[in-house]
C-alpha cells in the first residue's frame, strides 16, 4: 500500500520492482497481495493495456487505521491493550517515542 501511495497509481511490476530495491520478494506474492487487497476494497484497479493499473480506493489514514483494527481482531480478540502492553514491555523505545506515547494518551478523548 505504501508504495501505490506514493506511486499514486501503479502496475504489479512496478510495485515488485520498488520493493525490490528494499528487499528479497517475489513477483507473485507482491500479484497476490494486491490482488487480496483489491478484494477488500483498499486498491481500485483499471486495465491498462495488458496490464492492470492499481491505485488507492480510500486515503491512506483510513486503510490504516481499518488495517490495524482487523489485526487487533484477529490477533487480540478486538482488545487493543495487550497489543499496546506488548509493543511498550517487548520493543526497544526511546525516550522520546515513550513522551510521546505518553502525550497522545493523555489528549485522547
Amino acid at each position: 500500500m505504501k508504495v501505490v501511495w506514493r506511486l499514486e497509481d501503479a502496475t504489479v511490476r512496478e510495485v515488485y520492482e520498488t520493493l525490490r530495491e528494499r528487499r528479497h520478494v517475489a513477483y507473485t506474492t507482491v500479484m497476490t497481495m494486491m490482488s487480496t487487497l483489491e478484494a477488500k476494497g483498499y486498491l481500485k484497479r483499471t486495465l491498462e493495456g495488458r496490464a492492470f493499473r492499481y491505485r488507492p480506493a480510500r486515503p491512506e489514514r483510513r486503510v490504516m487505521s481499518a488495517i490495524v483494527q482487523e489485526f487487533v481482531d484477529r490477533v487480540f480478540d478486538g482488545a487493543s491493550r495487550p497489543l499496546l502492553a506488548h509493543l511498550v514491555t517487548e520493543s526497544r523505545l526511546s525516550k522520546a517515542e515513550r513522551d510521546e506515547l505518553r502525550r497522545l494518551i493523555d489528549e485522547a478523548p
